[in-house]
C-alpha cells in the first residue's frame, strides 16, 4: 500500500510542476480594440508563449505592455501593470515589422523617419497594427523597447 501512496503522490507532483510550467510559459489574453482587424477581433481570446525577444522575426504577432506601461514584476497579466497602483493594464497586441538589426522602415513608419542610425538599435522593436486607422503603433510613438514584450501570439482559443 505503501508504495502506492508514493507513486500517486510523485504523480500528483509531476502533474503540479507541468502545471506550474505551462502557466508560466503560456498566458491568455483578450483582444480588445480594433487595431489588429481584420486579423483578431474585440473580445477574441489569444494564447501567448513567452520568448526572449532575440527569437522574435518580422511578421509575428505579439503582445507587449502598453506606452506608460510596464509588465508586472511577476510577468503575469493581471489586474495591475508594474508599480502604477491606479492603472489597469495596457497590454497591446501588434505585428512585428522590424527587429533588431534591421533597416529602419522609415517609408512606413512616419515616427522614425528622422531616427539616428540606418538599423533598429537592439533592445528596440517596430510594432504595427493591421487596421493603421485604428491602431496607436509604431508609425507614431517610434520604437518599442523589448523590456515591454510579453510573447508572441500562437492561435486563437477555441481554433486549432
Amino acid at each position: 500500500m505503501t508504495g502506492v501512496v508514493v507513486v500517486v503522490a510523485l504523480a500528483c507532483a509531476v502533474v503540479a510542476l507541468a502545471a506550474v510550467w505551462v502557466r508560466r510559459r503560456y498566458v491568455v489574453v483578450t483582444v480588445h480594440g480594433e487595431s489588429m482587424l481584420p486579423t483578431y477581433r474585440p473580445g477574441e481570446r489569444l494564447v501567448v508563449r513567452r520568448v526572449s525577444a532575440r527569437s522574435l522575426r518580422d511578421g509575428q504577432v505579439v503582445v507587449l505592455a502598453g506606452l506608460g506601461h510596464r509588465p508586472p514584476a511577476d510577468g503575469q497579466p493581471g489586474e495591475r501593470a508594474g508599480d502604477e497602483p491606479d492603472m489597469s493594464p495596457r497590454w497591446i497586441v501588434k505585428r512585428v515589422a522590424a527587429v533588431p538589426g534591421d533597416p529602419i522602415p522609415r517609408d512606413t513608419v512616419p515616427a522614425l523617419r528622422t531616427a539616428p542610425g540606418t538599423r533598429v538599435p537592439d533592445g528596440h522593436l517596430v510594432v504595427l497594427g493591421d487596421n493603421p486607422e485604428r491602431s496607436h503603433d509604431s508609425r507614431h510613438a517610434g520604437y518599442m523597447t523589448t523590456d515591454r514584450l510579453l510573447g508572441v501570439v500562437l492561435r486563437k482559443v477555441g481554433q486549432p
